[in-house]
């Protein structure tokens, strides 16, 4: 692989197409092009809801690949398509293995494939686990600024599970302008919240920093709570839980009882990619028969279409789509390219002329 100045795809010429070079960009190359752009990030992802909120994507369902043999771990498939100044297609594939953390190696895996729009073929595959952490927590982020006005902003933040998306989410928070008098951390690892413990502190953050014996004290004690677990199914259950009127942050979909989500309102990023494959709004539907438990979309709060109560729970359920990874993967390709650092495997493709 080489390493080159600017391996973008140009536009082609009247009548013409020309096959892009093909570069694989690595996880120290993505983390460096996102360091520090935090609030790009995030006011990025909120172009991407507008544009997905318009119809100016294309975001099938997402594909769950399951195993028999391992149930507790999967690989999804997102395909998406974004138009606008992005103008790109693509696939992120990412694998979640809860067990290998007991063995020293993160959960989740992944690789993000962009597509030329103009002929389809690939240009480039970005290590995407960084990519996913981002947008997810960049979508937090913007959740909670938008869900919290016209409310006291929260001052006491809690985090229920504390991997790798709590601390990107954390530090989108703080990069974002927010600052908090109290962080909670509960894990049903003891080793984990500790090592979050000394994240937060190292942060240099100021806040009191307390790690909780039970869940309810995670939440009752918090303004603003975030879910990020690998749940399989609703745990949290009691409603009286959350009598203070929290902001939740339910990143990970399935941690919530219906009965939690019904005495709430609730906003989601995508109503038919959320209301699937068992999420707790998901369940809530069954039981109820209906969606009118849903206040609306994130884009619908982003336009005024809806307005958030000033009292009484928020929570977010964002599904993931996959027109969020597009986005910020060609902000990471993009930021490559002009640096000069992208690797460009020579003669990828080979087989370019018709008939040899």
């Amino acid at each position: 692989m080489t390493a080159v100045s600017d391996h973008a795809p140009r536009p082609p010429v009247a009548g013409q197409r020309t096959v892009p070079p093909f570069a694989v960009v690595p996880g120290v190359k993505v983390a460096a092009a996102l360091q520090g752009r935090e609030q790009e990030v995030v006011d990025l992802v909120e172009a991407t809801y507008r544009l997905h909120g318009a119809g100016d994507s294309v975001n099938p369902p997402s594909y769950f690949l399951h195993f028999p043999d391992r149930p507790a771990s999967r690989i999804i498939a997102l395909p998406a398509s974004i138009g606008g100044d992005v103008r790109v297609d693509g696939l992120k594939w990412i694998s979640s293995f809860p067990d290998n953390v007991a063995h020293g190696v993160p959960r989740a895996s992944a690789v993000l494939i962009l597509n030329d729009h103009d002929t389809g073929y690939p240009f480039a595959c970005l290590e995407s686990s960084i990519i996913s952490a981002s947008r997810t927590a960049a979508s937090a982020a913007l959740a909670a600024d938008r869900l919290s006005r016209g409310r006291p902003r929260p001052t006491r933040v809690g985090f229920f599970g504390v991997g790798l998306i709590a601390r990107f989410i954390h530090t989108f928070l703080a990069r974002t302008g927010w600052s908090f008098d109290e962080i909670g951390v509960y894990d049903l690892s003891a080793d984990s919240a500790a090592g979050f413990r000394g994240h937060l502190e190292a942060s240099g953050s100021g806040a009191r920093v307390t790690v909780h014996d039970s869940p309810e004290q995670l939440v009752r004690g918090s303004d603003l709570v975030v879910f990020a677990t690998v749940a399989g199914t609703p745990h949290v259950t009691d409603v009286s839980w959350f009598d203070h009127a929290p902001l939740v942050l339910h990143v990970s979909l399935r941690d919530l009882s219906p009965e939690v989500l019904l005495a709430a309102t609730n906003v989601v990023d995508d109503a038919d990619h959320c209301l699937r494959a068992d999420t707790s709004p998901h369940l809530a539907e069954q039981l109820t028969g209906n969606r009118d438990f849903l206040l609306g979309t994130l884009d619908d709060v982003l336009a005024g279409r809806v307005t958030v109560p000033a009292d009484g729970t928020v929570i977010f359920s964002p599904f993931g789509l996959g027109v969020l990874d597009l986005a910020v993967g060609k902000f990471v390709y993009d930021e490559v390219s002009r640096s000069g650092g992208l690797q460009v495997v020579e003669d990828f493709f080979t087989e370019l002329r018709r008939y040899g």
